[in-house]
């Protein structure tokens, strides 16, 4: 392990950067990257960020052909969210209580193996569908013990200023290898093959797994790894939440965004009746696009946001913007205007991101950040799929346009509610 960094997880202490001026203030703000263990485990997800959606884009994909059913394919969709959402609780308890680069290294190489098992699969042309779904399984299981400890991590490698600009960066790359990944997936099928986009994953996790060996060690502060991760440990961290009014408010403003405010649902009939004029196949790419492209221009220039220390006071506009521009989408019958507000809702959804990410890190202990972790990560996986649920059944019954504009001016008031009702996370800050 490289010697040159704190072997007790402290903060690397490097020399102030002099502030920015003219254009450069208002591009990304890259002052964690001057942190090596930061830039380690950052260059790690630039890595993995694409070659995680080419698996992504490969398992429904072979399911389809094995299947030619939708429905198989929704159904391995379900057998990856359970296991996400268990271990990402237990991940997080486990997280709490044992040396978390000890634990980012088990997990990457899980994920590798398991990356490694689905393309012997596909190589071998073993067709099947339980197979698949098994792994996939795996795959999310070992995903959601890594989540917690790999976020959590990111508090003792930056300092408490620098926590929004470390989770825009992050955030930004996640949301280019989700732009990138299945551009590139599409154009490397008919030229490699499917298999070989699972090796293609499983060897960037070898990168991954190279970058979290050479950090620091990241023991418990408080001599925890006595402690088990079970059922008690779990239940307690869900108690630390209750008693901490900003850490809950921070769940509920992404489950209010999330869950009354993403129509993804209804981007296929929109594509085919509202927009069908555009080009049904035009109009659909571009729906399911403009939300994480613009998410990518907001970490681009997440030097406009990165220093406010109102935390509180930025999730709340954020999230009311966000619930705007979906309700300025809805009202769009212009294929053009409706990108254009989804692009805006991207940007909304990154600044959210970024404070939301900042406060339970520095708002929660360090024997609770992994805790807090699984939870965020449970919301961020279930959020949208309750959203699915709801705009489907909502279109359906009110036409989707309708339910969309409804959907985001719900967002509005409640947020607005909320904020009202319960002074915590406007007076946030750091």
């Amino acid at each position: 392990m490289d010697t040159s960094d704190s072997t007790t997880g402290r903060r690397d202490r490097e020399p102030e950067a002099p502030r920015r001026r003219g254009w450069r203030r208002w591009a990304m703000d890259t002052r964690p990257l001057r942190r090596p263990a930061y830039r380690r485990l950052w260059g790690s997800t630039v890595v993995t960020a694409v070659g995680s959606q080419l698996t992504a884009v490969a398992v429904p994909k072979q399911i389809y052909d094995i299947t030619g059913s939708s429905a198989w394919v929704g159904a391995a969709s379900l057998a990856g969210l359970v296991p996400l959402i268990v271990f990402a609780l237990w991940g997080g308890a486990i997280a709490d209580t044992m040396d978390r680069r000890k634990l980012l290294l088990i997990t990457n190489t899980g994920i590798a193996v398991t990356s490694l098992l689905f393309w012997l699969q596909a190589f071998a042309g073993l067709e099947s569908v339980a197979a698949l779904m098994v792994l996939l399984a795996l795959q999310q299981a070992f995903w959601g013990l890594n989540a917690p400890a790999r976020s959590a991590s990111i508090a003792r490698l930056v300092p408490e200023d620098e926590l929004p600009a470390a989770n825009a960066l992050g955030s930004t790359v996640m949301q280019t290898g989700q732009v990138a990944g299945p551009l590139l997936a599409g154009a490397l099928i008919p030229v490699v093959g499917l298999p070989e986009l699972y090796l293609i994953d499983a060897l960037a996790l070898c990168v991954t797994v190279w970058a979290v060996y050479r950090l620091p060690a990241l023991p418990p502060l408080t001599g925890a790894t006595a402690r088990r991760a079970g059922v008690k440990e779990i239940a307690a961290g869900f108690r630390y939440m209750w008693g901490h009014t900003v850490l809950l408010l921070s769940f509920l403003a992404d489950i209010v965004a999330m869950v009354l405010g993403m129509p993804r649902a209804l981007f296929p009939q929109l594509a085919a009746e509202t927009y069908a004029p555009y080009g049904e196949g035009l109009a659909l790419g571009l729906l399911f696009a403009a939300v994480p492209i613009g998410a990518v221009l907001g970490g681009l220039f997440s030097g406009t946001f990165s220093r406010a220390r109102r935390h509180g006071w930025m999730v709340i506009g954020a999230v009311v913007v966000w619930g705007a521009a979906i309700t300025g989408f809805g009202l769009s019958a212009d294929l053009w205007v409706a990108v254009a507000f989804l692009a805006v809702a991207g940007v909304a959804d990154m600044v959210s991101m970024v404070f939301r990410g900042a406060i339970l890190l520095s708002a929660a202990t360090d024997e609770m950040r992994g805790r807090m972790q699984g939870v965020f990560t449970v919301v961020v996986a279930g959020g949208p799929r309750l959203a699915d649920v709801l705009h489907g059944t909502a279109g359906s019954a009110f036409g989707p346009r309708t339910a969309v504009a409804g959907g985001g001016l719900l967002v509005v008031a409640v947020m607005l509610v909320l904020a009202a009702a319960v002074p915590a996370l406007r007076r946030y800050r750091v």
